[in-house]
């Protein structure tokens, strides 16, 4: 099924004309439980890799045996998914209870060569904003799922690109470390319905000038908002039941426009995405520039922990909107890094170039 955003609240071009200068285009993922192939844009499923290539491994010295079993991780989901709605059976809660963080595989030592673990694989043929070497129509995403790399211990992403009319023989079974640092480094197994979108510049980004138009016309909204809530019905006492009160104010809230925010409404799509830009919600805005050229490096990839939440629901796709509340919508990967969203930048220059990764 395809997935479609709602348009959004506010034309917001239309209110700022000088936006339409910071606008670029973003390609949501919509990733949702399934059974991908291995020709197939996924999150987390087999890849269209050849048989006589060999499998990209992690060379880091870290503990490599030492986690959560991959076989377990998989199984905790496929149990909480199952039992949505009742309570675990004994023979459940008996296997959830058996799994734990250990060292897995003694034998494994630090400095092995670990299987990356498949992360994505993406097609142009399906992703509007991806784009990549000339030639190439295919990106395949790897990492370690071990937040030891770097000064700043993080995950390692490795991207390759290639034409996909050039692999003959796909490889089975495709290899996969045995353990994870974290659960929530695995992502669940995903059919993706990429779906186009327009965003609008982080407003910390905007020029001066600019940016105080927009933070005033929110501010208007807001006082309209309340203006609107001063209206409504007024006590308890001019009512002949309690009961006719609470109807006459759930009417009320009901007429009362939802609060719009440009951050949250007009800006910048939550969730799995390809381009687009990336929001700066947690920290200042840094730059991330590319160390051979020095060329700005706009996100390539943006892994993130919501389809959307709270504040951002109203990119939740028409599709969906019975399902609101259902995990395999709002959280349907699994997966959290950083403090929850984690971005992969190439160089539009030369996408060959070495990527960078941020966090937020």
């Amino acid at each position: 099924m395809p997935r479609t955003t709602p348009p959004r609240p506010v034309d917001i071009e239309g209110v700022f004309p000088a936006l339409a200068a910071h606008r670029r285009t973003a390609t949501r993922l919509h990733p949702r439980h399934g059974v991908p192939g291995a020709g197939d844009s996924s999150v987390a499923g087999p890849l269209l890799w050849p048989a006589d290539e060999p499998w990209p491994v992690c060379t880091v010295v870290h503990p490599k045996g030492t986690g959560h079993l991959l076989s377990d991780v998989r199984l905790r989901r496929r149990i909480q998914d199952g039992a949505r709605g009742r309570d675990f059976t004994e023979d459940e809660q008996r296997r959830l209870d058996a799994m734990e963080a250990a060292d897995h595989v003694p034998d494994l030592r630090d400095d092995d060569a670990l299987p990356m673990l498949a992360v994505a694989q993406l097609s142009t043929r399906d992703v509007p904003d991806l784009v990549g070497p000339e030639g190439q129509d295919l990106l395949q995403v790897f990492w370690c799922p071990f937040e030891a790399h770097g000064p700043d211990r993080t995950i390692d992403v490795v991207l390759k690109w290639r034409r996909s009319a050039d692999v003959g023989t796909v490889l089975t079974p495709q290899p996969e470390p045995p353990v994870a640092g974290r659960e929530e480094c695995v992502p669940t197994t995903c059919v993706v319905h990429p779906e186009q979108v327009v965003e609008h510049e982080y407003l910390g980004l905007l020029d001066g000038g600019l940016q105080e138009e927009v933070s005033a016309w929110e501010e208007g909204l807001l006082d309209e908002d309340d203006d609107d809530y001063e209206d409504g019905p007024s006590s308890a006492a001019s009512y002949a039941t309690y009961e006719e009160y609470e109807a006459a104010m759930a009417a009320a809230r009901a007429e009362e426009p939802e609060e719009i925010d440009y951050m949250s409404d007009l800006s910048i799509a939550p969730g799995w995405k390809v381009g687009g830009f990336a929001s700066w919600h947690l920290t200042d805005p840094a730059p991330v520039d590319c160390q051979v050229c020095g060329t700005a490096m706009p996100p390539l990839l943006t892994v993130d922990k919501w389809e959307c939440d709270g504040a951002s629901r109203s990119w939740l796709p028409l599709e969906d909107r019975d399902a609101e509340n259902d995990p395999r919508v709002l959280d349907p990967v699994g997966v959290y890094l950083g403090r929850g969203l984690m971005r992969v930048h190439t160089c539009p220059a030369d996408p060959l170039h070495p990527h960078r990764l941020s966090f937020q």
